[in-house]
């Protein structure tokens, strides 16, 4: 009996096999810079803010990130650098972020089922975050965060202690995405691809909520479709599919970022 169409679209089967460490480490760094790239196309980038990371698959307390001040538009996947959860630089010769070790280290320690973390300084995530609320569930696109998002309600200044880090992600939890009040958006998930298209997706939902709401009262979808949506649109699936797209095209445009 053939495989059906669901049995085809389950992320285990999508997901690439690799016959090294080495191997698997090269294509999430590949991935991780392509991220990086369409981040600065998208106009995520801000200074030397904005982080994403991708641990590392042997050194499960390590991960790989983007080098302290180095342009997201220039970033290949030879440029990352690799962190140790004590915050030393263990390959590479430039520096981390602190926010970025501040922040995704207590992230990486608390979740094991989170292989990447992204976080940025876009213009409507941050603008959205001003007004300490949640996302509401006013598009199919939004859905995906429905009852997976949580609001950190209190900003105390650039996050460059653990302490900090840790707080943000016992509020974090189990879900996909936090909104940092006064602060912007995080994102995670299981590939570089799934926290990277929930980031991407979450910015153009409060975007879109910003939209809505100046130009009057937004309906809410009913919570019993919302539900469904959000099984629909917010899987682990569906976030790294979204993401393949704009990995083709980024390669296509940018192909020296696989270097």
């Amino acid at each position: 009996m053939g495989k059906t169409f669901e049995d085809f679209m389950k992320l285990e089967n999508l997901l690439p096999t690799f016959h090294s460490v080495e191997e698997e480490r090269q294509y999430l760094k590949e991935r991780l810079a392509a991220a990086f790239r369409l981040f600065s196309k998208f106009g995520f980038d801000e200074g030397v803010a904005g982080h994403i990371t991708v641990r590392d698959p042997e050194k499960k307390d390590h991960f790989w990130v983007n080098a302290f001040g180095m342009h997201f538009s220039q970033i290949k996947a030879s440029d990352l650098i690799l962190c140790n959860h004590e915050g030393d630089v263990v390959h590479g010769n430039r520096p981390v972020n602190r926010a970025a070790f501040a922040i995704h280290s207590q992230i990486h320690a608390a979740r094991p089922d989170v292989v990447a973390a992204a976080h940025a300084h876009s213009v409507y995530g941050k603008t959205w975050s001003a007004l300490g609320r949640k996302l509401d569930p006013i598009t199919q696109d939004s859905c995906a965060f429905y009852e997976d998002h949580v609001l950190f309600d209190d900003y105390t200044g650039v996050v460059l202690d653990t302490e900090e880090g840790k707080r943000i992600a016992k509020v974090l939890g189990p879900h996909k995405a936090a909104i940092l009040r006064n602060h912007g958006l995080l994102t995670v998930g299981k590939t570089v691809d799934e926290a990277a298209w929930w980031f991407i997706t979450m910015e153009r939902s409060c975007q879109a909520q910003l939209m809505a709401e100046a130009a009057g009262r937004p309906v809410l979808i009913e919570e019993e479709y919302a539900k469904v949506t959000s099984s629909q649109v917010g899987s682990e699936l569906a976030g790294w599919f979204s993401f393949q797209p704009l990995w083709d095209k980024i390669v296509k445009e940018q192909p020296e970022l696989v270097d």
